[in-house]
C-alpha cells in the first residue's frame, strides 16, 4: 500500500496544507487539499473519496475536485463515501447549489462527476481496491475513523478526535496492519480548547498510546500550522522513537 501525504495539518498556512492522503493513486482519504498537491492528470485518477467528517479543513480540496473533474469532459467521478451523517451533511450543506454546485447532477443527473456511497458502521466492505471499516470516534460533528487494508497490509485512520476507544478495539487483533495515523491539533497549555474541540495533544497521545495495537508507529497529522514546532518538541519529549509527525509530500510505503 502507497501512502501520499497531500496535506499532513489541520489548517492552511504558508507550506501548510490542509489534510488528505492518497492511496495507491486512486482513493483519498480526507479531502483537505487535493487541486493544489496534484496535477490535473493525478486528480484525473481518483475514483473513491473517503471522508471522515465534513469539516472545511477536511473537504475543501475535494470541492476543487469536483470542478476539475466537471470541466476535463472525460466523464471522470469521484464516488464520495462516509458514514451516514457525513454523506448527509455533504449533500444538504456543501454540494447544495448554494455553497457549491451540486455536482450529483453535472454534466448530467444521470452521468455525475459526483457520486455518493453511504458506509455501514463498524463493517468491513469493499471500496475500490481496499477494504474499509469505518468507526466513529470522539469529535464535535459525526465523524468516523477508518481502518484500511489491501488485502495483505493496512493502516488505522483516526480522523479527527479526542481520546476514543472503539476505533483501537475495532482494530485489535487484526493482521496486517503497519501503522496508526493520529490527529494532535494542540500543544499541551491548550489541553481546555483541546477538550472543548475534541482534539488531542501530546499529552493526550502518550496515555492513548496504550489503547492502541502494539508495536505499531503512529503517524501524527493534522497540527494547526501556528503550533507546529511546539508540537513537535512536546512529541519527541512524550511519545519516544514510536511517535512521528508525517512529511508532507512524502510518499509512505506499507
Amino acid at each position: 500500500m502507497k501512502i501520499r501525504v497531500l496535506g499532513a495539518f489541520g489548517g492552511e498556512g504558508l507550506g501548510h496544507r490542509p489534510s488528505s492522503f492518497l492511496i495507491n493513486d486512486r482513493v483519498l482519504i480526507d479531502g483537505g487539499s487535493v487541486t493544489g498537491a496534484l496535477t490535473v492528470p493525478e486528480q484525473l485518477r481518483i475514483e473513491h473519496a473517503l471522508v471522515s467528517h465534513a469539516h472545511l479543513d477536511h473537504i475543501a480540496g475535494l470541492v476543487y475536485l469536483t470542478e476539475t473533474l466537471g470541466f476535463c469532459e472525460t466523464g471522470a467521478a469521484v464516488t464520495i463515501a462516509s458514514i451516514d451523517p457525513v454523506v448527509t451533511t455533504l449533500r444538504a450543506g456543501v454540494f447544495n447549489n448554494v455553497l457549491w454546485p451540486d455536482f450529483s447532477r453535472i454534466p448530467h443527473a444521470d452521468v455525475p462527476v459526483v457520486k455518493y456511497r453511504t458506509l455501514v458502521e463498524d463493517v468491513e466492505q469493499r471500496l475500490g481496491d481496499l477494504w474499509v471499516t469505518p468507526v466513529q470516534v470522539q469529535h464535535t460533528v459525526p465523524t468516523a475513523g477508518f481502518i484500511v487494508h489491501d488485502g495483505s497490509t493496512g493502516l488505522i485512520y483516526s480522523g479527527d478526535t479526542g481520546p476514543t476507544a472503539a476505533l483501537w478495539a475495532a482494530a485489535r487483533g487484526l493482521h496486517g496492519l503497519r501503522a496508526v495515523i493520529l490527529e494532535c491539533a494542540f500543544p499541551n497549555r491548550l489541553a481546555q480548547l483541546a477538550d472543548i474541540a475534541k482534539h488531542m495533544t501530546p499529552d493526550l497521545i502518550r496515555r492513548e498510546l496504550d489503547k492502541l495495537p502494539p508495536d505499531l508507529p503512529v503517524w501524527i497529522f493534522h497540527v494547526k500550522p501556528q503550533f507546529h514546532e511546539e508540537v513537535a518538541e512536546e512529541l519527541e519529549r512524550s511519545g519516544g522513537d514510536r511517535v512521528q509527525l508525517l512529511e508532507q509530500d512524502r510518499t509512505y510505503s506499507l
